[in-house]
């Protein structure tokens, strides 16, 4: 009986017979000459490949408030489980996530999922944000409200978190 860690590696990939050879499609140098040798005046001709473009702009990194704003979306939505944000949160701010969600603030019905439409911060002190965000779903615009605090392993925290009013149905 062999071990699982003693045998050796297949010599060809397992996943197509060993009698295909497919000249489509790169290979190694040896194959790929030699394929090339072969090839007759009835071929198609190469397409000439587009040129290659450097990206137009780098890729922003994501703001703490756009991060955050996107989680309690998904959790006061239903979409995600409130002990996703556990290591999120600091203080009371999980005990209110827990009863805001349970209430289901930004559930909807139909297949119109909540999304954060806009969004503006204000700096409370140093490592302090306060944040409020515009909830869209379908034509219902909601309003969310969230504190995050910087702590001294440089992680930001969701310390409060509140939504409006439901409206009247």
């Amino acid at each position: 009986m062999n071990k699982v860690m003693s045998r050796t590696p297949h010599p060809r990939p397992r996943h197509r017979p060993p009698t295909r050879h497919d000249t489509r499609r790169p290979s190694s140098g040896s194959r790929r000459a030699a394929a090339d040798s072969r090839t007759t005046a009835t071929t198609r001709p190469a397409r000439p490949q587009p040129p290659r473009t450097a990206p137009q702009e780098p890729a922003r990194p994501t703001r703490p408030t756009d991060l955050f704003a996107d989680r309690l979306v998904a959790v006061l939505s239903g979409q995600r489980p409130v002990h996703w944000m556990l290591r999120h949160t600091a203080g009371r701010a999980y005990d209110d996530l827990a009863r805001l969600a349970a209430e289901g603030p930004l559930r909807t019905r139909g297949a119109a999922r909540p999304v954060v439409r806009d969004i503006g911060y204000y700096v409370a002190g140093e490592g302090a944000l306060e944040v409020f965000a515009r909830i869209g779903a379908g034509s219902r615009l909601r309003a969310l409200a969230f504190r995050l605090e910087r702590g001294a392993d440089l992680r930001w925290r969701c310390t409060a978190v509140e939504t409006g009013p439901r409206p009247m149905p």
